[in-house]
Parts: structure tokens; sequence; C-alpha cells
């Protein structure tokens, strides 16, 4: 590490990148069977396809209709054979444990039944209408089984692995699977998965069809319906989504898909991250390869935590809990590479991390060397608690992981010749060279020392909060370089003519707190200037960041323009960027942070509370003249309903968690109001003392 410095002070940059290549890299993935590119790193993996044919012939098929019902989360479809209708419905129920497919028809039907997996086959049954499927990955032999109980009117026979089902009206799946991953370093296996299973089946072993659809309908009704969005406009709703889309990217005004591709974040949230899941991965739960894309893993320098940037604004808390655990489950391993690789206390993870407990740096520099992603992680733990203001949460489970992510810092940064102190070596996420400070390290550190202060004292860890103030006030602040831009590194060399995706400098501007318009104007014109130099076009991902960007800098038709792009059709424009017909987001290829960049954005322009005010409509479109929006969380305890007329803020409804008093801000005006736990004040346009 000397030798690394030294070589960084003395400007022998290349070598210093090359002693860092040689010993702060981790171990390169070895090929294991041929199957997947990311060899022993691993992958998620798909467990099987579970194909299902319906006897239809060569006869064609008419009115077919295929439909996503976000509402209620339920996909159906619809059609027919000659006389003969068919419907399809298909549901996940979450308290069950269980995926549901029904499949009707006006008359007798037959169909196939058949699961194919890529792994191998340890056993295969089907008895007493259930079928069930034994299997292990080959690599790390992780077990897995899936199972399915049928319900039918018809005849059902089973031969060679395929069941078919004749002279059928109706025919009900309810579908399971568990695997024998545990979340425990470094063994991570132990699961009673079979029993897992069996619990599930023997819950629903008395329950009708009805009753396991309401069950499913009152579980994600009461995370969905928390929150609307109404913005006044055209509706283009009656066309498919991909003409609808296409139509929008040509111009046609369609209020409603704006708000579709804002609630349809809270969907795929919803659906793919609950308490007791794994969190989402790059794909979120939609992977269907054994090699995918950057083996769909937990990218730790943007995506991941982009991934769940909507989860506390958008009133979606529990969906949060699956990534806070997993961040506890960090921890130990995290210590392990923090010591191996820098001989620090605390905790890390870097840029590439699976979930066997991989936290040192990936196998080459500049993109696998990271170590600021866990402090970043962490600022979602303290994001929990502002939301909540749970002090038993704090105390117990978030303050004792920013704790440690703080002591990495402290003990890694270094002072440079000017007594700051500085990220030495450090490189900025997957662009430019080795560096005496990255920008965004600096920022992540003063993130996590200035969460960690605030803990402390709240927890009345006194000499802690003193050390972390003064080491956090130590740190070299964010600069301002030689052509009015942010600088990515400590050293002024930032190219005006880069497009570049990752914009991680930007960091304090968003998601942090320690530059903002009213509080550092400089910084953030600056900002401006590095947003304005890079560009609009992006990746999906990137693309998303760029929205809450300028929502951070009250830009509001910019914020906007970024989001439209994200829903125009993928490849349309010359760009890969967009979205796919079914509104997943293309990187491309597909990455599900797109999706939640996205929303998160929206509820950015119409609410922010990062700076200690809660502010009212910080960056509402002008296109968005007059709208709601309801059930807004935001830091402090505080769920907001707002609605403006005009692009007028009209009236604004808040329900406070705790008693106390709440500072607003709207156009510029402060307004502080009490509140009382548990009710509702409302809080009127006039009532700011505005002038129009």
């Amino acid at each position: 590490m000397k030798d690394v410095r030294n070589l960084i002070k003395a400007g022998n940059l290349k070598e210093a990148n090359e002693l860092a290549r040689k010993y702060f890299t981790g171990t390169a993935p070895k090929p294991t069977d041929g199957k997947s590119e990311w060899g022993n790193y691993g992958a998620q993996q798909t467990m099987g396809d579970l194909l299902i044919a319906v006897n239809h012939g060569d006869v064609p098929v008419k009115n077919y209709k295929r439909q996503l019902d976000i509402s209620k989360s339920i996909a159906t479809v619809s059609y027919q054979v000659q006389n003969t209708k068919y419907e399809r419905e298909y549901f996940g129920n979450y308290p069950s444990g269980m995926m549901v497919y029904r499949f009707t028809a006006s008359k007798p039907t037959s169909y196939s039944i058949e699961y194919k997996s890529p792994h191998i086959k340890d056993s295969e049954t089907f008895e007493n209408n259930r079928y069930v499927f034994n299997g292990h990955i080959n690599d790390n032999h992780q077990e897995f089984q899936t199972a399915y109980k049928v319900l039918t009117d018809g005849e059902l026979s089973f031969q060679s692995g395929k069941l078919t089902v004749k002279n059928a009206r109706y025919v009900t799946l309810f579908h399971t699977a568990a695997t024998d991953y545990l979340m425990e370093y470094p063994k991570y296996k132990g699961n009673d998965y079979k029993s897992v299973n069996e619990k599930r089946f023997k819950k629903i072993e008395s329950q009708s069809y009805d009753q396991i659809l309401k069950e499913h309908l009152v579980d994600y009704g009461n995370l969905f319906n928390r929150v609307s969005l109404q913005i006044k406009g055209a509706n283009g709703n009656k066309l498919s989504t991909n003409l609808r889309q296409t139509a929008y990217f040509e111009g046609a005004d369609d209020k409603g898909l704006e708000e579709l591709y804002f609630q349809y974040g809270r969907y795929l949230m919803i659906s793919s991250s609950r308490p007791g899941s794994m969190l989402m991965n790059l794909q979120g739960k939609w992977n269907n390869s054994i090699s995918p894309p950057w083996a769909a893993d937990y990218h730790m320098n943007i995506n991941q935590q982009m991934l769940y940037w909507p989860a506390e604004v958008t009133n979606l808390s529990e969906s949060h809990e699956p990534l806070l655990e997993y961040i506890k489950s960090l921890v130990v391993p995290g210590k392990q590479t923090a010591k191996d690789f820098f001989n620090t206390r605390g905790w890390i993870v870097n840029t590439m991390n699976n979930a066997y407990g991989y936290t040192a740096p990936g196998w080459d520099v500049p993109w696998g060397f990271f170590p600021g992603g866990g402090a970043w992680l962490a600022q979602h733990l303290w994001d929990h608690y502002e939301f909540g203001l749970d002090t038993v949460y704090l105390k117990e489970t978030a303050y004792p992981v920013m704790k440690e992510a703080a002591l990495f810092w402290i003990d890694y940064l270094t002072e440079d010749e000017n007594g700051y102190l500085v990220s030495s070596p450090s490189y900025s996420p997957e662009h430019g060279g080795i560096s005496g400070g990255a920008s965004m390290d600096h920022q992540i550190a003063w993130d996590i020392l200035n969460n960690s202060a605030h803990a402390a004292q709240i927890l009345n860890d006194q000499p802690f909060a003193k050390l972390a103030s003064e080491i956090r006030d130590k740190i070299l602040p964010p600069q301002i370089g030689k052509w009015g831009q942010l600088q990515e590194w400590k050293e002024d060399v930032d190219d005006s003519t880069s497009k570049h995706r990752h914009i991680s400098h930007l960091f304090a501007l968003h998601p942090g707190r320690q530059i903002s318009p009213l509080k550092t104007p400089e910084l953030a014109d600056a900002a401006r200037v590095t947003l304005e130099a890079r560009g609009d076009d992006a990746t999906g991902w990137s693309l998303g960041w760029k929205v809450n960007f300028w929502a951070r800098l009250k830009d509001s038709d910019r914020a906007y323009k970024l989001y439209r792009m994200i829903l125009k059709p993928s490849g349309a424009g010359g760009s890969g960027s967009g979205s796919y017909p079914n509104l997943l987001d293309a990187h491309p290829p597909f990455q599900l942070d797109g999706n939640m960049g996205a929303t998160a954005g929206v509820a950015e322009m119409l609410l922010q509370s990062q700076t200690g005010n809660i502010e009212v409509l910080p960056a509402l479109p002008s296109v968005w003249r007059s709208g709601s929006v309801a059930g807004l969380r935001a830091r402090g305890g505080y769920t907001l309903d707002i609605h403006w007329e005009n692009s007028v803020l009209k009236e604004v409804r808040i329900k406070s968690d705790q008693a106390g008093e709440c500072k607003l801000t709207y156009a510029g005006k402060d307004l502080v109001v009490t509140t009382v736990a548990g009710n509702t004040t409302v809080v009127k346009a006039n009532d700011f003392n505005i002038s129009y």
C-alpha cells in the first residue's frame, strides 16, 4: 500500500496501476462445467421451465389477448379456437409461497405438462396429484426442489416425466420451489428446503382457488394501493403496450403511460423483494439463463443500490428488508476482505458480489476495485431508519453495520500534501485510471461518516460521534475543475468530451446529500456543467440516475426529458437503451435497475426530504400541469398526499407517525406545521404566503 501511494504521489501512475493490479485484485474465475462464462465465481441460475402444451393442433387462434394487471398482480391470457374459448390466469401468492396457474376452456381440452431443468436430476415423481422434482447444481451441488399440485376435472396420466391431462374444462397448478441455500457465511448451506415446500402445500391443503386468490389480492393490494399517481391528460390504454409505446415515442401525449411506468417499478419491487426472500439481482427475479449477463449478480458500484431507491419513498419499506438483511450478511466476509487486502478494520464489498460472500476486489482494475460498495450499501440502512425512526432497529441492526463500514474509511483514508484526507489508491467506477483520490470515494466516505455520526449521537455513543465528525470534516471536499466541472478525481483531468455512462462523482448530489442547489449552489452549478458535458443519451440505468440528478438540481423539464427517453422503445432513434414492449428496461441487455431508477426519479420530482426539510413539488414537469400523488413517504416518518392544479400546489395532506414539527418547503418558501401522531394535517398553498 505504501509503495502504491508513493508511486501515485510521484506521478508514476502506470507503475502504481500495475502494482495495484498485482496485489489488490481478487482471484479470477476458473472454468467449471463449461456452461457458464463465470466459472466458479458462479451466476444466478434458472431452475428450469414448466412447459404446458394445449392440444389445439394447427387450427388458427383468434381474439388473442394477453394482459398484466399491475394493480392486482394478475396476468391473464384469453383467446378462441373455432368456437372454444380459452382463458389462463397466473399470479404469485406470497403468504402461501405459491405460484398459481389456472387454465380453463369452454369445452373439454387436453394438456401436456413437462418440467425441464438444465441441472442434474436426482429424482422425479408424481403421486397423489403432486409432481416433485429434486435436483442439484453440478458445480457447488446446491440442492433444490420444485413441485406442483394439480387440480382438474380431467383424466391424469404420468409417464417419462410428462403429465397428460385429458378432457379437462379446467386445470389448476399450485407451484412452489426452494433450495438448500442459507444466508450464513462461510458454507451458505443448510436450509431444509423439502420441509419448506411441504409446509406450503400443507397450508393450502384445505383452501380453494378463490380463497388463495383472495389472500393474494389482499396481501398485494396492501402494498400496491398505498401510493397512487394521477396526471391529468391523455391516456392511451386502449392500445396494446407495444403500439402505445411507439406512439408515445412519436410524440403522442400519454400521461397514463407515464403513470403506468412509475407504478410498474413498484409492482416489480413487490413481486421480487419481500421479507424472507433473496434480494433483487441485476435482472430482479427474471433471469432465464444459466450464463446471464454479468452473472445476474449483485453489482455494488451503482446497480444494486439503484434497485432499491424507490423502496422507502414509494411506501414499500417491507420490500427493502431483503437488501437490509443481505447487507448484514456481508459484514463477516467483508471484514476478512478489508483485513486481507488493506489491513484495516471494518468491512467492505467491491464491484462484483455473489450470494456466497465474494467481497474481494474484482479480478482486474479498474472495474473490479471499488471498496466503497459497502459504505454505499450502508446508506440504505440509514435511509430505512430516517423514513421510519425506529430507534430499536437503529441500535440493534443498522448502527453496528454502519459503524463497521465507517471504520474502514477511518483507517483507509490517508493525508495528502495539503492536509486533506483522500482515498489512495482509488478508481472512479469503470472510468479512468488509478488516482490519488477518486471523488466518489471521498463523497461515500463523507456520507457514511456523516450518517454514522448522526446515528451515534441519537444512540449516545458520543466518542464515536466525535471521531466520525472529525474525520468527515478532514476529507477533501468536492472540487471544481478548470472548465467549471465537478472533478471526478483529485487531479483536474476530466475530459469534457467524455460521454461515459458512469457519472459517479455526482454521488454527493444523488443519492448523497452533500451537494444541493440551496446549500452549496456553486457545487450544484458544477454538477450541472458535468451533466451537460456527459449529455443525455446513456444506458438504461444511467438514464435513470440522470432523472434523479436533474430532479435534485430542480430542473424539472430536463428530468422529464430523461424519463421520456427511458420509456421509448428499445432501439428506437438509433439507441439500444429504452424499454422493451413489456416495459422492462433495456440496458441493453435487460437490467431491472433502469426501471427502479425511473420510478425513484418520478418520486424525486414530486417530493424530496434529504436536506432536513420536506420539499413539495421540487421539480414538477411543466407538462404535468394538474394532478395528484398520494402515499409518498418522507424522512421523519411522514406520509404525504399532494394535489396541484395549473402547475401550482393546491393542497398537501401530511400524516405523521410521531408528534412534532414538520418543516415544509414549496417554491422557495418554508413553513413549519405542528403534527399529531396518527393524525392528518392539511396545508393549503396560501399558507406558504406566495404571491402569483
